[in-house]
């Protein structure tokens, strides 16, 4: 198997990057941060699991950021949520996992709200849903809102980024068109949700609000305390692969597939709190006693 690089068209001659990997089973789609891209060890780590397992997946930068076309200063939530809907709706066919990182959690569970029928199961890890309006907006200084203020824009330095970039009145203002909590978010799909404990960037009560906010009663909410926004140390790729495989297991058809059937019991076992041997006794169960 292998990995295809290639680019998306979209509106205005613009397009988007990406990579594939065309697997089987659910596609686990990537959702990267604000101002990341799919290079990122995350994004990386999940394109060689799916190399690694024969499993189908997609991730590609949004409108302005990394290989993509576009100016990073002209993007908004709206415009971003539409390209993953674009790639989702164009580029993949069946079931979906999103697993979105930061601002990419938000984006996530958007897609998820606009396209139920596909979304079969999330993973967030240090999700970001309105950080535009409760997250960045309170943050900034003085200065910063008169520069908004002033000329439409502040830019904002970055430890990643020699020339900082742009935070725009119209990212602000388009940002609180999509809020979505304190909830209800109508999402009823199984949700794993990673969130660091020593975040500086997303406080781990935010990403609570956000579990707690979600309808589904399927959301494992794991705190892993001396964790930080990026979560990309060698333990926390692991709890981020094991999420995902889960997940994928949790969106797998599994009325004609015994195997799957019993996976995703044992999935749903584990996930109810139930030690090992317990969950996989659970999946022996017959289909009248699931």
């Amino acid at each position: 198997m292998t990995e295809v690089r290639d680019f998306h068209p979209r509106e205005e001659n613009q397009r988007l990057a990406y990579r594939q990997v065309d697997g089987e089973g659910p596609t686990v789609v990537w959702l990267g941060g604000f101002h990341s891209d799919m290079t990122g060890t995350k994004a990386q780590v999940l394109a060689e699991q799916a190399l690694a397992t024969g499993g189908a997946y997609l991730r590609f930068d949004y409108f302005g950021h990394g290989e993509s076309s576009g100016d990073f200063k002209d993007g908004t939530i709206s415009r971003w949520r539409a390209d993953a809907l674009a790639v989702i709706d164009e580029l993949t066919d069946g079931p979906l996992v999103l697993v979105g990182s930061s601002m990419g959690g938000w984006l996530a569970c958007l897609a998820a709200i606009a396209r139920p029928e596909r979304v079969k199961a999330l993973v967030l890890v240090a999700p970001a849903p309105d950080f535009t309006e409760k997250l960045m907006g309170p943050e900034l200084s003085d200065e910063a809102k008169a520069a908004i203020e002033r000329d439409g824009f502040w830019v904002r330095p970055s430890e990643y980024d020699d020339d900082g970039y742009a935070i725009t009145r119209e990212l602000l203002e388009d940002g609180a068109h999509w809020s979505i909590l304190p909830g209800p978010v109508p999402i009823d799909v199984p949700v794993r949700v990673l969130q660091g404990g020593q975040d500086d960037a997303v406080p781990w009560t935010h990403a609570l609000e956000l579990a707690n906010g979600l309808t589904s009663q399927d959301v494992v909410f794991s705190l892993i305390k001396d964790g930080d926004h990026r979560l990309s140390r060698p333990q926390d790729l692991e709890r981020l692969t094991a999420a995902v495989a889960e997940a994928r297991v949790l969106a797998t058809p599994v009325d004609d597939d015994p195997v799957a059937r019993r996976l995703a019991r044992a999935a749903r076992a584990r996930s109810a709190g139930q030690a090992p041997a317990a969950a996989w006794a659970a999946a022996d169960l017959g289909d009248e006693e699931e």
